[in-house]
């Protein structure tokens, strides 16, 4: 069966005369990667792009990489996102994979996240900067192991709290020894809601982003 995709995020040519390019180095790349989806969208402040789908973060940074080096392809790639599962009053279900299309707040019952359980290896030291890390990004802890000089952590994150920055915020606080590594658990309805970018009063889709409603303001600024 086909592979599902985890993180999205919209990829737009600097010069939109690139636009072709940008589509035939995306087909050429999807051939011999099957794992890889990308649709054509577009946004009013960045112009003709796509929207494209990876199996995880590092997936992400190798195809914007090739597309760099072996296309010679000047990107601007939006924040990475997730699937989420919006449940409208009517009993309607729809998968949201552009914060942008998320309907009107008035229309939806609830909000549905994808949960992980991640697997962290690190050594004694730095464990206690780690929970601090996990318990910062909502995470519950499910287990604490150790093995010698070493601990394991296992973690039940949200992952949209893992696409923004979790992966660099663990290397740089264990000193790049800390290993990764997680698989996703299900769905779970939590208190979400749609930050909007606002540039000389008008709101920029490319830059809109869904957050829980206490990080909003905090990934809000972090952002700008």
């Amino acid at each position: 069966k086909p592979s599902v995709p985890v993180v999205f995020c919209g990829l737009f040519p600097m010069d939109n005369a690139q636009f072709s390019d940008l589509r035939e180095a995306l087909s050429k790349l999807s051939l011999n990667d099957a794992s890889f989806s990308f649709e054509a969208e577009t946004s009013a402040a960045l112009g003709f792009g796509f929207r494209c789908g990876f199996l995880g973060l590092l997936h992400m940074e190798i195809i914007r990489e090739r597309l760099t080096r072996e296309f010679d392809l000047e990107l601007i790639s939006t924040a990475p996102s997730v699937v989420y599962k919006v449940r409208k009053n009517d009993n309607a279900k729809e998968l949201l994979h552009n914060p942008a299309d998320l309907p009107d707040i008035n229309h939806i019952n609830y909000i549905e996240e994808p949960w992980i359980k991640a697997t962290i290896m690190v050594p004694d030291e730095y464990v206690g900067s780690v929970l601090t890390l996990c318990t910062e990004r909502r995470g519950e802890q499910i287990d604490l192991t150790y093995a010698g000089a070493r601990a394991m952590v296992v973690y039940k994150l949200p992952l949209n709290e893992v696409v923004f920055d979790f992966y660099d915020r663990l290397k740089s606080i264990t000193k790049g020894y800390a290993s990764f590594d997680y698989e996703i658990t299900g769905y779970e309805i939590n208190d979400l809601v749609k930050v909007n970018i606002m540039i000389n009063g008008d709101a920029v889709d490319a830059l809109s982003l869904i957050v829980h409603r206490d990080r909003s303001q905090l990934r809000g600024r972090a952002l700008c």
